[in-house]
């Protein structure tokens, strides 16, 4: 199942992003029932008259045999991941909560003065609407595609200091069965999760700010649903949102990417990191219409597969570079705008895989996010796209370096690189592409190929002398330029 993952602080720009804003008095809510293990999702038979359910996390939804109510098993990656990630955005609102208390005015007043100041406050009507303001307030979260509500559900139950979970559907029998499974979950649930029947799209423009957390989810892509959702989101919430139309982000359709996300895909090994940075230039589009900008927490992409060959029609407009590669001597080709800059925070992100970590028996799919997570917080974080070791060596048809042989290669030539969470065998790296192309040269000076005439990328490529030299010592590569 094709899974891409989006998570998105949304922020004023008028505003310090470093802090949280918007902040507003109400009360704190904390699940109060003891929690239960977790189950790998699943049905279980509805023997003695009584109705088939899912259990999924520490949530139980009655399954749905005329599935007339979507329910996506394979998309427990997304909400363990998601849960993961609110934990982590409610620690940090706490912590960043207490340091405006701290930075307050009651923080410079000598400790004997506090009562006084204090009873002053409690006795202005003035001050106590400051005082509502600076008071902590657990956040708000709309779940705008609720379906049968198991998402909200497990928000409610497993996500501790999480305020009310609005679930919006526009489906009358989705509603209902989101009822249903909220009262079959308890009390709990009950006092949390309140359902609407309602277009997601109508219910977030006319609740402008109000979300502190809005989760999207549909079934299939998310572009009808952004420019609103990044109006309904308060000053330093944050926006969790899904695509799963990863054939038309990752290059099988670029008309139709075009006319969703304003951005032309490319195809090759990167091509589900670049449908990760379509996704965040297009959120970026509908945010700074608003007055608004992003900061990418966590962008991931999970369990591709497309099968789907097609003569795609290029764009007719191209920006200002040469018009043939200055390696191969063959055409550029065009495609996005994306987005370039970090996708991740390396600071969520470690935040985020320390929680998991920490929790690891509540997450059915611990192994799955973990890894990713792992894999997300050691990634090179300004290094758009990446190349593909097993794709330099086609070009040249040569035999492959070893990965490990390669990085030193990269790294002893002053440059940085790591891996990729798209692909096991992607690298990430600061390098140009001359440096990259100059260590093949020196590779297949060593590891010889057979010459093949004609304008086959790979002979022009190999026609160049490379500016870097390698003297091996060796495991290791030392490099040198000639001038």
């Amino acid at each position: 199942m094709p899974l891409a993952f989006r998570f998105s602080r949304i922020l004023n720009p008028r505003f310090n992003p470093s802090t949280n804003l918007g902040l507003a008095l109400a009360s704190s809510f904390s699940a109060s029932s003891r929690p239960e293990p977790p189950e790998l999702p699943g049905a279980r038979g509805g023997g003695g008259g009584f109705p088939a359910t899912i259990r999924e996390g520490r949530a139980e939804i009655f399954a749905d045999d005329s599935n007339s109510v979507f329910y996506n098993k394979a998309q427990v990656n997304n909400r363990d991941l998601s849960i993961a990630v609110l934990r982590s955005f409610i620690s940090r609102r706490r912590e960043e909560h207490d340091i405006q208390l701290r930075r307050g005015s009651h923080a410079e007043l000598p400790p004997k003065h506090h009562a006084e100041e204090l009873g002053h406050i409690r006795g202005s009507s003035e001050d106590k609407a400051l005082s509502e303001e600076i008071s902590y307030r657990a956040p708000k979260v709309l779940e705008a595609l609720a379906a049968s509500g198991l998402r909200a559900i497990r928000y409610a139950l497993e996500v501790d200091g999480i305020g009310e979970v609005i679930a919006v559907d526009n489906n009358e029998v989705a509603i209902e069965a989101c009822k249903k499974n909220i009262h079959h979950n308890g009390s709990v649930a009950s006092s949390k999760v309140v359902p609407h029947l309602a277009d997601a799209r109508v219910y977030m423009l006319t609740h402008p700010k109000e979300f502190d957390v809005v989760d999207l989810d549909p079934y299939g892509s998310p572009a009808a649903f952004l420019d609103s959702a990044v109006q309904c989101i308060a000053d330093g919430g944050i926006l969790m949102c899904s695509a799963t139309d990863m054939a038309v982000l990752a290059g099988g359709n670029a008309e139709v990417c075009f006319s969703k996300y304003g951005s032309y895909p490319l195809k090759g090994k990167h091509c589900h990191e670049m449908a990760l940075r379509i996704l965040l230039a297009c959120i970026e589009s509908h945010a700074i219409r608003h007055k608004r900008y992003i900061v990418p927490i966590i962008s991931v992409h999970m369990d591709f597969y497309i099968r789907d060959k097609r003569n795609i029609a290029l764009p007719n407009f191209s920006p200002l570079v040469p018009q043939e590669c200055a390696e191969c001597g063959h055409n550029f080709v065009m495609g996005g705008p994306i987005w370039s800059d970090p996708m991740h925070d390396k600071e969520w992100a470690a935040s985020i895989l320390s929680s998991i970590q920490a929790m690891s028996c509540a997450y059915s799919a611990y192994a799955k996010i973990s890894a990713i997570m792992t894999s997300v917080s050691e990634e090179l974080p300004k290094a758009p796209l990446f190349v593909s070791l097993h794709n330099l060596c086609a070009i040249l048809k040569c035999t492959n370096p070893t990965i490990a042989t390669f990085q030193s290669a990269i790294r002893n030539a002053g440059y940085q690189i790591s891996g990729s969470h798209v692909d096991p065998l992607a690298l990430k790296t600061d390098a140009p592409m001359s440096v990259i192309w100059d260590i093949m040269r020196c590779w297949v000076k060593i590891h010889a190929v057979k010459y093949r005439p004609g304008n086959h990328p790979g002979t022009r490529i190999l026609s160049q002398e490379p500016k870097l030299q390698i003297v091996i010592l060796g495991p290791v590569w030392a490099f040198r330029w000639i001038y």
